[in-house]
């Protein structure tokens, strides 16, 4: 990315917003308001490469590790899961159950692991989650059941990457079908539905504005898979009704301020 593009982005950044507040607003130095920022920002994100609560690091597998090999051989890589989502976990559970709530989590850590380059197993997931391999095969044979795809790398083999629940998810909502109805086939939490689909219309806005994949990761904090992701969907799906699906998601969104990312977006 040239230098002219990343200042660019930087301008439009909710940091470089803080800190014309800060400089403007309240008058102080820009190195006082770069310190404001950077303190802020360790108190409420944490410091650079430190886990958040309901964090966990693990070593999986490399995406593109060949299968048939020696799995002490495989390339592998250190990814960070999501174990606990705190609000939105215990409203899931609080609402559906732990079953639901535990199905949920097997999603999200199978999609977080190939955001990240990475590919996980059953066994994986079982040892995370800290219950029998044997429940993790049921979880999965129900929600693929459903229709929902699950990256597992016994899954990708030979097929390639599939669809996350997250594009499943938008493609559901672009076809016509409520946040309840999704919730009810997906057993996603509302408020994970309703940010999947703000995140991709904001996908969708900043490609219409010809920036760039990495710019718009860059803009939106997230993976570059998720937003190729997102704009296959939006292509697959572009038809009259699509559109003003869409279209009328974008004008919500441009009537109030953009919120910010939150974990397991």
């Amino acid at each position: 990315m040239k230098n002219d593009q990343i200042q660019r982005l930087q301008a439009k950044s909710r940091e470089q917003r803080f800190l014309n507040m800060m400089e403007q607003e309240f008058n102080y130095a820009p190195k006082i308001a770069q310190a404001i920022l950077t303190e802020a920002q360790d108190c409420l994100l944490g410091r650079s490469g430190q886990l958040q609560p309901g964090q966990m690091r693990v070593v999986l597998l490399q995406s593109n590790a060949a299968h048939g090999r020696c799995l002490q051989q495989a390339a592998t890589k250190e990814v960070t899961w999501t174990i606990n989502a705190g609000e939105t976990d215990h409203q899931i559970e609080k609402e559906q159950g732990r079953e639901a709530l535990r199905r949920i989590r097997v999603q999200r850590l199978l999609n977080e692991a190939l955001e990240q380059g990475a590919v996980a197993t059953q066994e994986d997931i079982a040892v995370a989650l800290q219950v029998s391999v044997r429940t993790i095969k049921r979880d999965c044979a129900k929600l693929q059941k459903q229709g929902i795809s699950l990256p597992t790398r016994g899954n990708l083999k030979g097929i390639g990457r599939g669809q996350t629940h997250k594009a499943q998810i938008v493609g559901r909502w672009l076809q016509g079908e409520t946040y309840d109805q999704i919730g009810l086939h997906t057993r996603h939490s509302l408020s994970c539905i309703r940010r999947y689909i703000q995140t991709f219309a904001r996908v969708v806005q900043l490609h219409r504005q010809a920036l760039s994949l990495g710019e718009i990761s860059l803009t939106l904090q997230i993976s570059q898979a998720l937003v190729k992701e997102y704009l296959a969907v939006y292509q697959q799906n572009d038809t009259p009704f699509c559109r003003q699906r869409l279209a009328q998601q974008l004008e919500r969104l441009s009537r109030r301020p953009a919120e910010p990312k939150k974990g397991g977006g």
